[in-house]
């Protein structure tokens, strides 16, 4: 055969030789496409990855020998639970660092993520504002629920810290304290003794337009409206789709709380099934010690503050059981309500700009997860103010000062130290 002819037919061969070849590999690619192991435990990619974290949690039956999948709402809670069950379940945490929970929406696959998750663990009193349809989804879909809250000695709106006034707003006496040795009233309309306490022993009411007496109490014997505008019932209710009664969901601002809250997700992980009973109690020791240590921590960092400048003006209302537990009073708060979705009028920013000047406050304390431009904006117009951001219903981002569950409060409680001491 002449060597005109063979050339063809050698390329020929060649050309069929390659094709085999990536047959081949097109076929070990595919295969190796699925990992036996394609859980991520990264919060981003778990919520929002080509619908991977949805994969994950149906296939990934402990049952088969898989970790299971704990889809968590907030990051916060997210940190925690990563620190009970290590390397035993996947956490897909929903809530990115930054978000603002009264305002996150779920994607799609976030929300199949969640809905095909083999125990999801929620904050609680409604606090995940745009998850709330997709938690009572799951809940219909038979996923095993828990919320933090659960058991906790919980706090409503306007409860909670010490109240540091007297006959002028400074009455540190004995004369109306409570129980527990907190005063809540003066002789200038904060009235707080037995004749308008409640069945808590909380009293709601005063003599200038602050009246929480049984006229207008809702159901459960709460009053949240006034004589001057100050209503914080149903109308103001329906205005904003935010009720400012009921439980405050922000425990966590509070270690101890979070301490008691993490003994109840304890109980729950332990029915989950692929996690490891010693290996969780191990964990759950290790992370309460380290909660104790915070809790003696940020005690030791407020006892420098004067009792009389253990005050907080906050952008909203989400420190109570910081306060409650740490010996301070809120005062006051831009957005007066426990969600940023809400607003705040120019009458209710004059009045707190009145209560700054009175109350020689040096700081006002805004979210890292929200905008600070009122805060700003107050601060501005009062003179003399600092702005301090804290993180409230967000970790900060990696490397930063507030990372983690301990790291936020830690930071948190130097920050209010530094600004009001």
């Amino acid at each position: 055969m002449s060597r005109r002819f063979l050339r063809p037919i050698a390329m020929l061969f060649a050309v069929m030789l390659l094709a085999a070849a990536c047959g081949s590999d097109s076929d070990e690619t595919g295969e190796a496409a699925v990992p036996a192991d394609t859980a991520d435990t990264t919060a981003g990619d778990d919520a929002g990855g080509d619908d991977a974290a949805g994969d994950d949690a149906s296939d990934g039956d402990a049952a088969s020998g898989e970790r299971p999948t704990i889809a968590v709402t907030t990051n916060i809670l997210g940190d925690v639970v990563t620190e009970l069950v290590g390397d035993q379940a996947d956490v897909m945490t929903v809530m990115p660092v930054g978000a603002d929970p009264h305002d996150f929406q779920a994607s799609a696959q976030e929300v199949d993520a969640v809905l095909s998750a083999d125990a999801l663990i929620v904050n609680g009193a409604d606090f995940e504002e745009g998850l709330v349809d997709v938690i009572g989804n799951a809940v219909d879909e038979g996923v095993p629920t828990h919320e933090a809250m659960e058991g906790l000695a919980t706090l409503e709106f306007g409860e909670g810290g010490h109240d540091h006034s007297d006959e002028e707003g400074h009455d540190h006496g004995d004369e109306e304290k409570d129980e527990d040795g907190h005063d809540h009233s003066d002789e200038e309309g904060h009235d707080h003794g037995d004749e308008e306490k409640d069945e808590d022993g909380h009293d709601h009411s005063d003599e200038e337009g602050h009246d929480h007496s049984d006229e207008e109490k809702d159901e459960d014997g709460h009053d949240h409206s006034d004589e001057e505008g100050h209503d914080h019932g149903d109308d103001h209710g329906d205005d904003h789709g935010h009720s400012h009664d009921g439980d405050d969901p922000h425990f966590f601002t509070d270690p101890v709380r979070m301490a008691d809250a993490v003994d109840g997700i304890a109980t729950f992980l332990a029915d989950v099934e692929g996690i490891d009973q010693v290996a969780l109690d191990t964990a759950v020791a290790a992370y309460l010690a380290e909660l104790e240590a915070l809790d003696a921590e940020v005690t030791e960092l407020v006892d420098g503050i004067p009792d009389e400048s253990r005050v907080l003006i906050t952008n909203h209302e989400v420190f109570a059981y910081f306060a409650d537990q740490y010996g301070f009073e809120v005062v006051g708060t831009i957005i007066p309500s426990g969600s940023t979705a809400d607003g705040a009028s120019a009458g209710e920013l004059a009045e707190l700009a009145e209560v700054i000047e009175d109350e020689g406050v040096p700081a006002i304390f805004s979210d890292t997860s929200a905008s600070d431009e009122l805060a700003q904006t107050l601060a501005d117009e009062v003179g003399d103010v600092a702005v301090v951001e804290l993180y409230t219903e967000s970790l900060g981002e990696e490397g930063s000062d507030g990372a983690t569950y301990l790291d936020m409060v830690r930071t948190n409680a130097e920050r209010i130290a530094a600004a009001l001491a």
